[in-house]
C-alpha cells in the first residue's frame, strides 16, 4: 500500500471514482478501481492524490459534450459510463521522474476520483504536461499541470477562486478578445444569456471594464435577477420572458452561454439582421435541439476557444496569453469575495448531491462549490 509516497506493504491500493451514465447524466454512482503501488509504477510516471477540486455547470456542460468534444476520453470509465473532468489540486505520493518529488502540489485537469496516474513530460520548474496515449486527441491545456507548491495565488480561498473560475475566466477572456478583434462584428451591444453563469459574468466584467462603448446586457431567469444586477457589470437585466422588449433595430452580438434553442430562435427572429454574431458557449439549460431551423442574422457557431489559445500563441509569442491574462485575472480576482460563496464538500455523498443539484440547476449563482472524494 502506498501511503505519504512510502511503499508499506503488498495491500492494493484503490481509487475512489465518481462516474455517470453517458446517455442518462441522471445516473450515477461510485466505483473502486485499483491503482498500482509506487515500486510497479512505470518510468517518469506520478501517482497523485486529488486533494479538492471544483464543481459548475460548465462540468455538466463537458457531460453534455463528453462525446463531441472527447472529454470521455480523459479519464478512461466504464463501458457505458463516463468520469467527468474537472479543474482542482492534487499532491503527488508517489513519482517516478526525478524532476517531480513527492509532496509537489499541481493544479490542473482530474478526474472525479481520489487518485490519478500521470505519465509526466515536458517537466519544467513551472509545470508538466501528461503524455498518456489515451489523453493525446484534446486541447493541449486539457493535459498541462501547473506546479504551484509554495504559490500564494493558489493557497487557501485564493486557491479555491482559481480551481473555481480560473480556466471559466478564461474562457472569458478569449471570448472578449475575439469579439473585441473582429470589432463585435458590427455590433454595439452584447447579450449575454445565462448571465449569473461564472463564464457570464467574467465576460461581462471584461467588457464592463474594456470596451466602454459596448452595452452590456444579461438575461437571466427571474429568480436571479437581483444577483446578476447586484454584480455592477451588466447595464442592463433583462428577463427572458421580456427579449422582445428590446428595441429590434439594435445592432447585437449574442453570446449563448444557455445553449437554449427556443431563446436562440426568438432572438435571432426579433433582432433579424441586426444579430451581428450569435455564438454558442455554453449548455447550462441543456435545451439545444439536434434539428434547428437555419435563423435570421448571423448564423449560430460554437467558439472553441483552443483555436482562439492557438492562434494569440502564435501573434503574441511565448507567454503572451500568459502576461495578458494574469494581468485580466488581477482585476477580477478581488470581486470574488463580494460575488461568490464557497462551499466545501467531503466524500462520496457530497459529490453526488452537488452534482445531481447542479445538474439540475439547483445551486444558487452565488454559491461555488469545492469537493473532495475523500471523506
Amino acid at each position: 500500500m502506498i501511503a505519504d509516497g512510502k511503499t508499506t506493504g503488498i495491500e492494493v491500493m484503490k481509487s475512489t471514482d465518481f462516474i455517470v451514465a453517458r446517455d442518462d447524466l441522471q445516473q450515477c454512482k461510485v466505483i473502486e478501481t485499483e491503482l498500482p503501488d509506487a515500486t510497479s509504477l512505470p518510468d517518469d510516471a506520478l501517482l497523485v492524490k486529488v486533494a479538492r477540486f471544483a464543481f459548475t455547470a460548465n462540468n455538466v456542460t463537458y457531460a453534455v459534450m463528453g462525446d463531441q468534444l472527447k472529454y470521455w476520453s480523459l479519464f478512461p470509465a466504464p463501458d457505458g459510463f463516463g468520469n467527468i473532468p474537472v479543474w482542482g489540486f492534487g499532491e503527488v505520493i508517489a513519482s517516478k521522474h526525478p524532476g517531480i518529488p513527492v509532496g509537489e502540489i499541481l493544479f490542473g485537469y482530474f478526474p472525479m476520483a481520489t487518485h490519478l496516474v500521470i505519465e509526466a513530460a515536458d517537466v519544467g520548474k513551472r509545470g508538466l504536461r501528461d503524455a498518456a496515449a489515451h489523453r493525446q486527441g484534446v486541447a493541449p491545456v486539457y493535459n498541462a499541470y501547473a506546479r504551484v507548491g509554495g504559490d500564494p495565488a493558489f493557497a487557501g480561498r485564493q486557491g479555491d477562486y482559481q480551481a473555481l473560475l480560473r480556466p471559466l475566466f478564461m474562457l472569458s477572456f478569449l471570448v472578449d478578445d475575439y469579439l473585441a478583434e473582429n470589432a463585435f462584428f458590427g455590433a454595439r451591444s452584447v447579450l449575454l444569456s445565462s448571465a449569473s453563469s461564472k463564464t457570464a459574468f467574467g465576460l461581462a466584467h471584461l467588457l464592463h471594464t474594456l470596451r466602454k462603448d459596448i452595452k452590456v446586457i444579461g438575461l437571466t431567469s427571474a429568480s436571479n435577477v437581483e444577483f446578476v444586477k447586484s454584480l455592477g457589470c451588466y447595464d442592463e437585466v433583462v428577463t427572458y420572458d421580456r427579449v422582445t422588449s428590446l428595441p429590434p433595430d439594435l445592432a447585437v452580438a449574442y453570446v449563448d452561454m444557455a445553449g437554449n434553442s427556443e431563446l436562440r430562435a426568438t432572438l435571432h427572429g426579433h433582432f433579424g439582421d441586426q444579430m451581428k454574431y450569435s455564438g454558442r458557449i455554453g449548455l447550462t439549460h441543456r435545451a439545444t435541439s439536434p434539428d434547428e431551423p437555419a435563423l435570421p442574422g448571423a448564423r449560430p457557431a460554437w467558439f472553441f476557444a483552443p483555436d482562439q489559445i492557438r492562434k494569440r500563441a502564435k501573434e503574441w509569442g511565448p507567454g503572451g496569453i500568459d502576461v495578458r491574462f494574469g494581468a485580466a485575472w488581477s482585476g477580477f480576482a478581488p470581486m470574488l469575495d463580494q460575488w461568490l460563496t464557497v462551499t466545501e464538500g467531503r466524500g462520496p455523498a457530497d459529490v453526488k448531491q452537488v452534482y445531481l443539484d447542479t445538474l439540475n440547476g439547483r445551486v444558487p449563482p452565488k454559491q461555488g462549490h469545492i469537493l473532495s472524494l475523500t471523506e
